[in-house]
């Protein structure tokens, strides 16, 4: 057992729930690495599951938060192979992120680039797997394809933007700051969209001629839902992977099928080992090389000390933060 230092959330509610405490991590078993945690990212998951809106998957510690970590293996557990003590990894989790270690499967474990500190290598995985996933998995994303995403400053949002461009699709990006949308256009944004009283399928129809857009990536939920499948394309693919302003609105179904479109919806925190590792490895092919060769950055909007958790929980929550909040135990 190791006895690690984590953020504890203590009650449901406002951020001075937050709490730096300890708690015991057990070895590696097998397959498994012992993490000595450098950073962490902060996610609206967290937020979510310190106002008590977003329970820990069963087997997770339900008073740590944090769903992604880098740091440095100190340990391996029997049968595993793929990295050794001293290796730096990257990955997401389930939760429990937010401690100074982690025991984590080897499989679930990306290598980070040497070019990168620990602090940058922390704003990478939630975001780029879950884009990813997203983008390319769910939704087929492909070579010229019009694709419209939602909070393009978030952190997600600049990983899908950076990722689309890869592909060779064209990105739109909408935003409810104008700031935010100018600071995207270095990243390959093609379409900036100042969204007023939750419309934007008027100029998504303009910008593609009025084909409309073959993928959204929606991290808003109920209160766009009518204005993407305007938006939609012919056999355009929605995929939801949020839900900041709402769970619940009507869907016209009749424009749902005149467009043959697919709505889907997604989220990487309960899956099962399989998947995860499944994901980890197809990132590690398609998209590490592009990391690693500087085409593709983590952008990074500030990064704290562990102890102002309280301060970077209240920065995500005024929607300030451009790009990735990072959390370091240095």
């Amino acid at each position: 057992m190791v006895r690690a230092r984590a953020v504890i959330i203590q009650g449901k509610g406002d951020v001075d729930v937050l709490k730096l405490g300890t708690l015991e991590i057990p070895a590696p078993g097998p397959g498994q690495l012992l993490i000595e945690v450098a950073a962490a990212g902060l996610n609206r998951a967290d937020t979510l599951q310190r106002r008590g809106f977003y329970a820990a998957p069963r087997g997770v510690p339900a008073e740590v938060p944090g769903l992604e970590y880098a740091g440095t293996v100190i340990e391996v557990g029997p049968l595993a192979s793929d990295f050794a003590p001293g290796d730096r990894v990257m990955g997401i989790v389930a939760g429990g992120g937010m401690a100074t270690h982690l025991v984590v499967h080897e499989r679930e474990a990306i290598a980070v680039p040497a070019a990168l500190s620990l602090e940058q290598a922390a704003a990478i995985p939630e975001v780029f797997l879950t884009a990813y996933d997203a983008l390319f998995v769910q939704a087929g994303l492909g070579m010229g394809d019009v694709v419209l995403l939602h909070a393009v400053g978030s952190g997600v949002g600049t990983a899908a933007l950076q990722l689309a461009r890869m592909c060779g699709a064209r990105p739109i990006g909408s935003s409810r700051s104008q700031d935010k949308l100018e600071r995207c256009k270095p990243l390959g944004l093609e379409h900036a969209i100042l969204v007023k009283d939750k419309r934007f399928a008027e100029q998504v129809a303009a910008f593609s001629g009025g084909r409309g857009a073959d993928v959204i990536l929606d991290t808003v939920g109920a209160a766009y839902l009518a204005e993407n499948i305007a938006s939609l394309a012919l056999k355009g693919r929605l995929v939801l992977i949020g839900m900041m302003a709402g769970s619940t609105a009507e869907l016209s179904l009749s424009a749902l099928l005149t467009k043959r479109a697919q709505i889907t919806g997604s989220v990487l925190r309960s899956r099962p080992l399989e998947e995860k590792a499944a994901l980890a490895r197809a990132f590690a092919r398609d998209v590490l090389p592009s990391i690693e060769s500087g085409a593709i950055v983590p952008v990074i909007d500030c990064v704290m000390p562990m102890a102002e958790i309280a301060a970077a929980h209240r920065r995500m929550e005024s929607n300030d933060n451009f790009g990735k909040i990072v959390l370091s135990w240095s």
